[in-house]
């Protein structure tokens, strides 16, 4: 939280500076899908010392983006997920994949009625994993249970414990340009983007995992194309239409006792309780309509046995539409309807993996199972909004998210429904900028 207010207070610090009484703005949210170079360097150097071929290169990245302009200044956030090619070795699939969470500051080069050209910089945290793992293996938790070991997990800053675990340091630099496309009888407008670039880590052997480095696993040359929507100002005024952008910090009440019977009927020790969770939402709102996208997730991790640790994690993502049913001075009421998109994953992984090049060639430590699925809610939300200056370029929105969780379907993890996991009431508390 202190990092998220220092960087707000030097954000609005630089608007005040940049400000004008006739200023203009712009705020969005979009969806990018792309891809981007990556070379596993020094992990494909032990595979050609034993004669096997590299590792395909590369990434698809999905993201969720949200920029705001005022004037010529840029200030966002972005998360992206990251998923390199599989490759297959004897019986095992190797795969890599990698999460980001980026702050983004830039510049318009140009605005030119439906154009818009950016050029940005982006510093940020992020989240590696790198696997071999048996192809096919147990589907069923209980063989799974007895026999974990089907290959080797690598994770640095892992946010299968837990949101608040993205570490790291990462940037980007970057350009993006952008094209408005009329919406009938709405404001906003459907913004078409492209995005191109350089992501890197900047520190050598940051990423370093069992004796080899995955700095350049990181790294590599961008395009992204995608799509979102938009409020220029000469479409809105921003009293009446806006878009903001809100960390927030919640609590699921939510149950994992079933896994947790079966967990110890197999001679290893219950998960704790599912902790609080860190995540994102961007709220736009236009003559009382609502609408938005949020991404978090739920996390419970600890000791298994002597061996081994576990952790039980879910991503939820959502999309969400709504009403503001009470406006009035500083006090907001509305409602929203939530679907979106989770994945369960348990994984055990093994503390005393040795280091490479041998764990290549004895790989039986960890193992994980996965399932996913579609989710709905309701959710209720009541926010006090604070302008802080007396230019009121922007406000700071203090809210309160409450709803609750339910999944469509069984959420079946190796025979066992998770429901009980994926269902219930929730309480959130966010912080957000609202231009």
């Amino acid at each position: 939280m202190r990092l998220i207010t220092l960087v707000v207070g030097c954000f609005l610090s630089v608007v005040h500076l940049y400000a004008q009484d006739t200023s203009s703005r712009r705020s969005s949210l979009f969806l990018t899908y792309g891809t981007s170079g990556a070379n596993v360097r020094e992990f494909n150097e032990m595979l050609a010392e034993k004669g096997i071929s590299p590792l395909r290169n590369g990434y698809t990245s999905l993201g969720l983006g949200y920029h705001t302009r005022v004037n010529d200044f840029i200030f966002g956030a972005e998360i992206y997920q990251s998923n390199g090619p599989k490759s297959t070795y004897g019986e095992f699939e190797i795969d890599y994949r990698t999460s980001r969470f980026y702050f983004n500051v830039g510049y318009a080069l140009t605005e030119e009625g439906r154009v818009q050209f950016l050029h940005y910089m982006s510093m940020g945290v992020g989240y590696m994993n790198f696997q071999m793992l048996r192809a096919g293996g147990p589907t069923d938790l209980e063989p799974f249970l007895a026999e974990p070991h089907q290959g080797f997990i690598l994770r640095k800053n892992n946010i299968h414990k837990g949101s608040h675990y993205l570490g790291g340091f990462l940037t980007e630099i970057g350009f993006q340009l952008g094209y408005d496309l009329d919406i009938p009888n709405m404001a906003e407008t459907l913004s078409v983007i492209t995005k191109f670039g350089y992501s890197f880590s900047p520190f050598e052997r940051a990423w370093n995992r069992n004796g080899l480095a995955f700095d350049n696993i990181q790294s590599g040359a961008f395009l992204r194309l995608g799509a979102g929507i938009s409020l220029p100002d000469r479409n809105i005024f921003y009293g009446d239409a806006t878009m903001s952008f809100h960390f927030f910090y919640g609590k699921n009440d939510v149950s994992i006792d079933g896994l947790n019977d079966l967990l110890q009927q197999n001679s290893y020790q219950a998960l704790p309780r599912v902790g609080g969770n860190i995540g994102v939402k961007v709220i736009g709102e236009n003559a009382r309509k609502m609408y938005g996208l949020e991404i978090w997730n739920l996390a419970s991790y600890g000791q298994a046995n002597e061996d081994y640790a576990h952790t039980l994690n879910s991503i939820r993502f959502y999309s969400n539409f709504g009403r503001q049913l009470y406006k009035r001075k500083n006090l907001e009421l509305g409602v929203l309807g939530g679907m979106g998109y989770a994945g369960v994953r348990y994984t055990l992984e093994n503390r005393h993996k040795t280091d490479f090049p041998r764990l290549f060639e004895e790989p039986l430590y960890d193992g994980t199972l996965v399932t996913r699925g579609l989710m709905v809610k309701p959710e209720v939300v009541l926010a006090y909004v604070m302008p802080v200056s007396s230019i009121k370029l922007f406000d700071v929105v203090y809210s309160l998210h409450g709803g609750y969780e339910y999944p469509l379907g069984r959420y079946n993890l190796g025979g066992v429904s998770m429901r009980e996991f994926m269902q219930g009431p929730y309480l959130q508390f966010s912080v957000g900028i609202r231009p």
